[in-house]
């Protein structure tokens, strides 16, 4: 029998609203794997829609866990950060993936900084070049068009781009370190929106591309992080993990508007989350 792959997810948690990790455990250990979680920060609810929510930093934390960790002589197939809430956890975090990666780790870094041209406001111009460093340390790295902007340190074109902007883009990311990107929220028509991946390995470009609904729904981001690193460690390839992950985003969001639930408190990925698994091969 083969032994269950271990996956460190690096995130905040949202004690309500659907994201970052209460997305990312429930979703990857649903996949199969052996989900640790390494928290770096609590807050009562997320930040969108939410008013006077609470905040604990947990920056402090972080290293002492890790130090743990490393004297129980804990392997991980897989490290898997997004939302880093100072520069000090970005450092933290890059020294991490350092102390434990061997040869066959993966690094999926989602750098979760910014939307809509405009940089989250608890992140700052430092933050954003530390976060880029971290993206070098990386396998993949999965940033939506304005994240992309930042890490590269051009201006954001809203969606002025067409298909060689966007390959091109791509290209320039993946010479910032990682073999593989993934580039969200990409859409050239009024019917379709998905994501682009980049293989710098192969060179190859693909497309992966669902029914495209126009209105924000929170945390689809970190479903789409977190179903496209099952599909990796699943051995699926890049391409077809990204269509996994369009598809299983798409279905949460369909299903969330079916059953008519508030869109603040994030879409309804558990009722989704057999169409996944059997998406993945499981069942």
């Amino acid at each position: 029998m083969k032994i269950q792959k271990r996956i460190a997810a690096v995130h905040d948690i949202s004690c309500v609203g659907r994201c970052s990790l209460t997305v990312a455990l429930p979703v990857l250990s649903a996949a199969g794997f052996d989900t640790s979680i390494l928290p770096t920060a609590v807050l009562s609810t997320h930040t969108g829609g939410f008013d006077g929510f609470t905040y604990r930093d947990l920056t402090l934390d972080i290293e002492p866990i890790a130090n743990h960790w490393k004297s129980l002589g804990l392997k991980f197939d897989a490290f898997y950060s997004g939302f880093l809430g100072s520069y000090d956890q970005i450092e933290i975090v890059s020294n991490l993936f350092e102390s434990f990666r061997d040869s066959d780790t993966i690094i999926l870094v989602d750098p979760v900084m910014a939307d809509q041209g405009e940089m989250y406001s608890v992140y700052s111009k430092s933050m954003a070049t530390g976060m880029k460093k971290l993206c070098e340390k990386a396998d993949i790295i999965v940033p939506n068009l304005t994240e992309a902007a930042f890490l590269l340190e051009e201006e954001y074109i809203g969606n002025n781009y067409d298909k060689k902007y966007i390959e091109d883009m791509l290209v320039r990311l993946s010479n910032l370190g990682p073999d593989k990107v993934v580039l969200t929220g990409i859409s050239y028509d009024d019917k379709s929106l998905g994501a682009v991946c980049y293989d710098k390995t192969t060179g190859s470009i693909d497309y992966a591309f669902n029914e495209k609904n126009p209105a924000i729904f929170h945390g689809t981001g970190d479903i789409f992080a977190s179903s496209l690193l099952a599909g990796i460690m699943h051995n699926f390839s890049l391409a077809e993990a990204a269509q996994i992950a369009v598809d299983y985003t798409y279905e949460c969001i369909k299903l969330t508007e079916s059953m008519n639930q508030e869109r603040r408190y994030g879409v309804c990925f558990e009722m989704a989350i057999p169409y996944l698994i059997k998406r993945l091969g499981l069942i």
